[in-house]
Order: structure tokens, then sequence, then C-alpha cells
């Protein structure tokens, strides 16, 4: 049998949904360690994504990857039928750290999808992995309820070693598989997940931070990397195989849609500007968050990663770039003073008010209403920061009438979960910390430390004890109402109000 006609029969059992034909397995072993992702999803396309690998799991603190070949086929039924949408054979390669991803177009809105890779080291050597789903937008004339999960602050260090106590580490006997609230939120079956910023962190650990626990007498484990921040691209590269190879994140993503921002931590440090000195340069952090997440086209390596969906007849969707584009943060605050920069600040207010969707989100990798710390200067809250423009943004919101729209807030960053209004009347909802190890008790109002000493901002709810503090996620659910609804790591419901 000649090479042509075995791979032609391999091929057709694999979309029939047959694996019984055995061809001579390959000299080299090849996996998809880290699973399978569906991206940015809308009404009618989606990015697919994987990563061939040299092996089955975390081997010495790393996930190698493997150069071979993967295509996707796509399906509205499982199993997949044979007539159904197949890419063409992509290379995997060191270029991109060996993932593969594409765009699907022509999909119809409101529809459940399926789909499975094929890959190899060739073309006639080729396994079939798992099946994924995911279900596309209404799209702008579809009234069905869509509901998604928000995070921020994945930290992996804090997960495993503790924050930098060691007695602050996940414990229990299924810290294998991953964070807890990954496993919640599948249970509660949301359409789509979306990841605000800090989904890896490239600074920890940190030895400042470690060396002031150490003064304190906690003892502080070596953990990842040997205890370092990442200074180069295979370092952060390494940051996310190590948390996607987790298998609690191999069954979310296999299952739910993603969405995806950046924020300081996964785009080079603490707070960090395009201007600072750092090893992870400025361009550095924007090419690893467009390689290692289904974010960009890959035949549009550059497009903006501001964006806006219509979901749904009742609901539309802004996820902004907040890193990109600001000023210094060191630089006095006045009118040249960005965050956003100008182009998408006009972006975002123009497709703000050309909006028809009865619900409008804003989903934003740091916060507009806080409070926050007093002390910091990296947001729109912070008066040495951005204010004047999150101020100004607040006044044209109430210049064209949004109070009236239904416009909310949605914003990752904070390590505290809270609901808020701001003295103009609107309302934010910050995700809190997804790990239990990364939280921390919030500001509260009229606190002399926070960015309110005056108390003007309304607290609706707050974790805002140390004992209240808690790993968990944000889950919002929008039909002819919008409900926000906050959880714990464990899916215990700790909060909910609907608009």
């Amino acid at each position: 049998m000649n090479d042509k006609l075995k791979r032609t029969l391999l091929l057709v059992l694999l979309v029939a949904g047959s694996c019984n034909y055995e061809e001579p397995e390959a000299t080299e072993p090849f996996y998809l360690a880290q699973g399978i992702m569906a991206g940015e999803v809308t009404d009618q396309s989606v990015i697919l994504q994987t990563r061939l690998t040299a092996t089955e799991g975390l081997t010495d603190g790393d996930v190698p990857g493997k150069d071979g070949f993967v295509r996707f086929v796509i399906g509205s039924q499982n199993p997949i039928a044979e007539e159904e949408i197949r890419t063409e054979w992509m290379v995997a390669n060191s270029t991109t750290d060996h993932i593969v991803k594409a765009k699907i177009d022509q999909l119809d809105p409101d529809r459940r999808y399926y789909y499975k890779v094929w890959f190899g080291v060739d073309t006639i050597h080729i396994k079939a992995s798992e099946v994924g789903t995911f279900r596309t937008h209404p799209g702008p004339n579809g009234d069905a309820s869509v509901s998604f999960a928000v995070v921020t602050g994945m930290n992996y260090y804090h997960f495993h070693y503790g924050k930098y106590d060691s007695t602050t580490q996940y414990f229990g006997q299924d810290k294998h598989l991953g964070y807890p609230a990954l496993s919640s939120i599948l249970e509660l079956s949301p359409d789509y997940f979306i990841g605000t910023g800090d989904n890896v962190y490239f600074d920890h650990p940190a030895e400042r931070d470690a060396q002031r626990a150490r003064e304190r007498g906690k003892t502080v484990l070596p953990g990842l990397f040997d205890g370092k921040a990442v200074t180069d691209e295979e370092g952060m590269r390494r940051k996310y195989r190590v948390q996607f190879v987790q298998p609690r994140f191999k069954d979310l993503f296999r299952q739910v849609a993603t969405y995806w921002e950046k924020d300081d931590h996964d785009y080079r440090v603490n707070d960090s500007d395009p201007y600072m000195e750092f090893p992870i340069s400025h361009e550095l952090g924007i090419k690893n968050f467009r390689e290692q997440l289904p974010i960009v086209d890959p035949q549009q390596p550059n497009a903006l990663t501001y964006r806006t969906m219509r979901v749904s007849k009742n609901l539309q969707i802004w996820l902004v770039e907040g890193r990109d584009y600001r000023s210094a943060n060191d630089m006095e605050d006045g009118p040249e003073k960005t965050l956003w920069g100008d182009a998408q600040l006009e972006w975002l207010k123009e497709t703000l008010f050309e909006s028809t969707a009865k619900y409008k989100i804003l989903i934003s990798p740091t916060p507009l209403v806080g409070p926050d710390d007093a002390y910091k200067k990296d947001n729109h809250v912070n008066h040495k920061g951005f204010r004047r423009e999150g101020d100004e943004f607040f006044d044209w919101l109430v210049a064209n009438d949004f109070l009236d729209r239904h416009f909310y807030i949605v914003c990752g960053d904070r390590h505290w979960q809270y609901h808020a209004i701001h003295p103009s009347g609107f309302e934010e909802f910050s995700t809190g910390a997804l790990v239990d190890a990364n939280s921390r008790a919030g500001r509260l109002a009229g606190d002399e430390k926070s960015t309110d000493p005056q108390a003007k901002i309304q607290q609706r709810y707050i974790q805002g004890t140390p004992e209240q503090a808690t790993g968990g996620f944000l889950l919002v659910r929008v039909d002819s109402t919008a409900t926000f609804s906050f959880y714990d790591e464990r899916k215990n419901l700790l909060y909910s109000t609907t608009k």
C-alpha cells in the first residue's frame, strides 16, 4: 500500500471516529500535552489552537515541544462527519513554540460545534485528539441566553508553593490537577471563559518579596525555575506550558471557548508600562501574548487586540488593551497622559455610542471605579496614575445618557471581589483572584490608604477582611436581564445581583 493510499484510508477512519487502522508507530513519541483550545468565538468564526509536544505531561519542570504537523477538523455533530470542515496540514515548530492555530470562518450563529485535532511528526503517523466543543454567538438577531465566567490572578507559584510562605500553598490531594476554581467553572457550564490578564506571572517568584518573607521568619520554597522571575522569551513561554498542562485547564478549555486580555504580570512586570527597564521588552511582552493564546487570526498577526463583539441581541462586550498604548506611569497626570491611547479611546466611545444592544459590558484588565490602594499609580483609579482619563470617560458616559443604557464594567487585576458604584452611578464588578492563595482583603471606601478616603464610592459587596478573601470568579448571565454572580473556588455562591 503506497503512502498516499495509506494516508487517505487513515484520514477516512479518523473522520468517521474510528482508529482501528494501525499504521506502524512513528519512531519518536508525540502528544498534545496542553490539550486543545477554542478562542475568539463570534457568531460566524472561531480560532482553534493546540501545541505539539514531545512528552505527555510536565517533565523536569517543562513541557518540551515537538516538530510536526497539525490539522483541525470541525463539525456540527459528534462524531464529526466526513463532509464537515477541515484545515490543511500546518507545521508545528520552534518558531511559534510549536503552537498551531487556525481561524475558521463561515460558521452558523448560535450553534454548537465539535472539533478535533489530527497530529503527528509527519502526515502518515498521526493521532486524533479528544473532541472539543464550542458555541457560536447568537448574534445581533438572537435573543438566547449566554453566560461567561471572568477571572484574573492565576498565580502558579502562589498556588503550588505559597505566597512567599510555605503554609499558604494549596495542600489538597488534588493539587496535581491544578486550580479548583476551574472545575467549579466547568460545573456551572458557562458558554465562554474570559481571562482579564495576569494569566501568568512572569515576575513571580520575586526575590524581593521572598527576602521580605524570610525576614519575617517565613519558610520560602524555591519553587518554579529555582525561585527566580523569568527574564527571556523561553522563560515566558515556559510559564504558559506549566500552567496549561494542568488537567483542569485542559478539561475546561476543551469544552468552553476562551477570550483573553493581558495585564502587567503577563506583559512584563508588576505595574509595568512600555518605558521602564526590565529584561522583558515592551515588544516581547506583546509578541508573547499574541503567540501563546488564540486572540488574533494567525494570518493577521498584527491585528489589534482591543475589540468588541455583538454577542446577542441583548449583549455587546468590549475587551480593551491596557498596556500597549499607555504613557509612562511616572508621568504627571494631565491631558497628555493616557492609559488607553487616543485611537483606542476614540474607538471605544464610537462603538459604545453606536451599540443597540440592551446590555453593554466593558471588560477591563484594570479597575475604573475601585477603590484601590492609594500608593499605586497604575490604573484609572489611582490619583497619581491615570485618574484624569478615567474621570473624563465617566463624564462622557453621563453626558451621553449611558446611565439609562445598561452600561456596566467588569474588571480584573484586583485580588478581591467587589461590586462598587462610582459617584456618577456606574457599576463595576471585580472578579477577584482565581487562586485562593493569591487573594487578599480589599480596600474599603473611607480608608485613608485607599483611593476613596472620603467614601464617595458605594460598596454593595466586597471581600474587605482577610477572613472574607478567597479565590474565585465572576459569572455573568445575560438574556432579558443581566445577572452578576460571585463564586468562591469551591462553587459556593457568595453574592449575586440582577439588572
